[in-house]
């Protein structure tokens, strides 16, 4: 299978939110790179295409939108600009 990242993912295992309009779903964050990361999900039910994950050990949050989707997997982008 190709690769088609542009940067190497770390595999990680961190609890995260997924935040839009107000509402939270907990994910898991399975890997992660400087430019996105691999979310595994209960169900992709509810999840738009654009939200803000946050990793709250990690005091991070970022803008990303969704570039694939998978039965209990979401791959996200991240947005560019700051991070929050």
């Amino acid at each position: 299978m190709d690769n088609k990242r542009n940067k190497n993912r770390q595999r990680v295992l961190k609890a995260g939110l997924i935040t839009f309009n107000g509402a939270g779903i907990n994910c898991l964050v399975r890997n992660m790179s400087d430019t996105g990361a691999a979310l595994e999900v209960e169900s992709q039910i509810g999840i738009p295409s654009t939200f803000d994950l946050a990793i709250a050990a990690d005091h991070f949050t970022q803008h990303c939108h969704v570039v694939w989707r998978k039965e209990k997997r979401i791959g996200i982008a991240f947005n560019s600009g700051p991070v929050r």
